[in-house]
């Protein structure tokens, strides 16, 4: 029976360090980038708004990809699902490490696609083989990705350099820098081999999702999708470009890829300081009012004080780092049920992502003809009051409007339970 026993608890080990280790792959392929931004666009001649596309593509792969996620696993099983996710991050590293445009590209995709399958797939892992702990492992998970991404933000300078003292010429500085957090989907691919054993499906309120749920016409359920699309629109903008706006107010590229890095990090605190206090905030939007002021101070701070890049670095990650968590814990708060949960949820992300992917475009296109950084921050300010705005609807103290086949009788303390299905 010992033996048993300690079997299982190491069991139970493998899959938590083979959570944690996809991860630390689900950022940092895309943090890297910003930091050397400017080399691939020298050194490929890209323009601004091509440039900004490297960010787009893995948001439109999350929106396209998504969907089919459940599927996948319901035909493979969700641990086989989960090998080709890592197996898609790892193949398009490789790929966009080649050094050439058309690489570069097509590898992001891969990245991509990946992730979102990865993105949809976990929250199912964790609530079918963790469902005591949820919020403890979604937080540890959420930490290091964070870590992951901050590591590779703030190591992509260093790693061009060190690529020249190798002397590596068969692949440029910027495709050795990208190409070297490789290690952490490989090891990740190692450490997810024995969960192979198992051929188990998605857990129902992930694999039935009904994308053509009346919420779809709910003037609610809008509002709360807006909330996190343009929590993810200021995100990604920031991810795709703050090393060059640093660069271009006067920090070197080592200190940009810090402070993007310290950015990367800070949106990983509020996963450990809000999860346990969220079910105790009874009314949410004196913190959704907080959280959107601080983004909104950080962004005119980087316009009138950019000397002061760290501050506003850090409060900017807090900020939406807090609204993304916010997000996620409205879509289960203001719903009766668990599958009326998950529709919103993938209502809400596919918005989101689809709307986060113009955000690094536009802005380059902006700046590629202004040639200045002022107009698209102040145009983010701007989208920042109407987060601001929206985000007194989404945090309203009241449940989505439902047809009474979906509807429980929930109360809204007890629908704080499902915050553990989403988050």
């Amino acid at each position: 029976m010992a033996q048993v026993r300690t079997f299982r608890l190491s069991n139970t080990t493998f899959l938590l360090l083979g959570v944690l280790l996809i991860s630390i792959s689900l950022r940092s392929p895309i943090t890297g980038v910003g930091p050397v931004l400017d080399l691939i666009r020298e050194q490929l001649k890209l323009s601004a708004t091509q440039a900004g596309m490297l960010t787009t593509l893995p948001l439109l792969a999350f929106a396209f990809f998504s969907p089919l996620a459940s599927k996948l696993a319901r035909k493979s099983g969700l641990e086989h699902a989960l090998m080709l996710s890592i197996i898609l991050v790892l193949t398009g590293i490789i790929i966009r490490s080649l050094g050439s445009s058309i690489t570069l590209f097509i590898g992001t995709v891969f990245i991509g696609g990946g992730i979102a399958i990865a993105n949809v797939l976990l929250p199912s892992l964790m609530k079918r083989d963790f469902p005591n702990k949820v919020a403890t492992i979604t937080s540890a998970y959420v930490l290091i990705m964070g870590i992951g991404s901050a590591l590779s933000a703030s190591l992509a300078i260093p790693m061009t350099h060190l690529a020249e003292r190798l002397t590596i010429t068969f692949i440029p500085n910027w495709a050795f820098a990208l190409g070297s957090i490789i290690i952490f989907p490989i090891i990740a691919v190692l450490v997810w081999l024995p969960q192979l054993r198992n051929h188990t499906p998605t857990t129902s309120d992930v694999s039935e999702l009904d994308s053509h749920s009346n919420l779809w016409f709910s003037t609610q359920a809008w509002q709360i999708s807006l909330f996190l699309a343009l929590n993810s629109f200021l995100m990604y903008i920031f991810v795709s470009w703050l090393p060059t706006i640093l660069v271009d107010t006067g920090y070197s590229h080592e200190q940009a890829g810090v402070i993007h890095g310290l950015l990367q990090l800070f949106t990983a605190v509020p996963a450990i300081v809000l999860l346990p206090l969220m079910s105790k905030i009874k009314d949410k939007r004196l913190l959704s009012l907080s959280l959107t002021i601080m983004v909104f101070i950080s962004i005119i701070g980087l316009i009138l004080a950019p000397s002061l890049a760290v501050l506003w670095a850090m409060m900017f990650g807090f900020g939406c780092g807090g609204g993304f968590i916010l997000a996620l814990a409205l879509i289960s708060i203001r719903t009766s049920n668990a599958h009326q949960a998950a529709t919103l949820s993938g209502m809400a992300q596919c918005i989101g992502y689809l709307l986060a992917a113009t955000g690094p475009t536009i802005m380059g296109l902006i700046h590629e003809q202004m040639r200045s950084w002022t107009l698209p921050l102040v145009i983010c300010a701007v989208i920042n009051i109407i987060w601001c705005i929206s985000s007194m609807f989404a945090t309203k103290n009241e449940l989505l409007a439902s047809p009474k086949s979906q509807m429980s009788s929930y109360s809204m303390t007890d629908n704080s339970r499902p915050l553990d299905h989403i988050i």
